[in-house]
């Protein structure tokens, strides 16, 4: 008998899972379950989870190790945990809010996934919202697929983090401590399209955010391609809306959505712990 209930959301790529409280969890078949559930639906939201610091650790472990997460300062004692914070009177504009991506593609190797814990949530806005690469790959016709699949792209931080990109520009004060550098500016390539090491499926691997240009391509004629990509990507087709409570815990696949933050909460205040889980290198088709 399963432990878990999994509930499948209006979109076909996301579900609520309840049934089993996952602090101190230690039963490997629930937590088996659980990575089943993970692996058919890449957004999973856990209601009612409340967390510490050391037990967010702990669940995370449960899909693998600890991703690097740069750029951004720690929680004190937590080295693997970083707040997304906002205090009520903050003027600065919410971190990564519509700015749609995959956490750290820019890395060598990116994270496979990323928790995400709600601690304090204001009475509107800040919802999070993703868009299924997998499906948005399976959408394109057989020649197109095709040809992307032969191109790689490049990912680099430096439009955010960088000495020169936008954190480093901002004049608010923010709550979060976040960390720009020259190492930012590095930049990797990865298969544009990415088979998932679990289900074999293809994705779509770009984003506006990290997505700087392709292989033996000028900058235009690369914008060209990733343009309308990222138009097709973003249909409500293939988006879900994740709204918000406290002890909410979210879990979600970089290897196959691509998320964004909203705004609309300016006056309230808002805080989330979040860890990533290690990836391994990007495989293409």
């Amino acid at each position: 008998m399963s432990s878990i209930v999994v509930e499948e959301t209006k979109a076909p790529f996301a579900a609520t899972v309840t049934g089993a409280p996952l602090a101190g969890l230690d039963d490997e078949g629930t937590w088996a379950e659980v990575r089943a559930a993970w692996a058919a639906f890449p957004v999973l939201s856990f209601p009612d989870q409340p967390l510490e610091l050391s037990e967010l650790e702990y669940v995370t472990a449960q899909f693998g190790p600890f991703g690097d997460d740069p750029y951004i300062e720690p929680v004190e004692s937590h080295p693997h945990v970083i707040e997304i914070k906002r205090d009520a009177d903050e003027t600065a504009p919410p971190f990564a809010a519509e700015s749609w991506h995959s956490d750290w593609s820019f890395q060598d190797v990116p994270p496979a996934g990323t928790l995400l814990h709600g601690q304090v949530i204001p009475p509107m806005g800040g919802d999070t919202l993703f868009a299924d690469a997998t499906l948005a790959f399976e959408a394109l016709g057989p020649d197109e697929q095709e040809e992307l699949e032969s191109m790689r792209a490049f990912h680099s931080a430096n439009l955010g983090y960088s000495t020169k990109g936008a954190f480093a520009a901002d004049r608010h004060k923010r709550s979060m401590k976040i960390l720009v550098s020259e190492e930012a500016e590095a930049r990797h390539a990865h298969p544009m399209v990415r088979v998932h090491p679990v289900t074999g499926r293809k994705s779509l691997y770009i984003s506006p955010v990290y997505t700087v240009g392709i292989e033996g391509m000028e900058d235009a004629e690369a914008a060209e391609i990733l343009g309308p990509l990222y138009l097709h990507m973003l249909q409500p087709q293939f988006m879900y809306r994740q709204k918000w409570a406290k002890d909410m815990l979210l879990l979600w696949d970089n290897r196959r959505v691509l998320h964004a933050a909203t705004a609309g909460y300016d006056g309230h205040a808002r805080l989330l712990h979040r860890t990533t889980i290690a990836g391994e290198p990007v495989i293409g088709a």
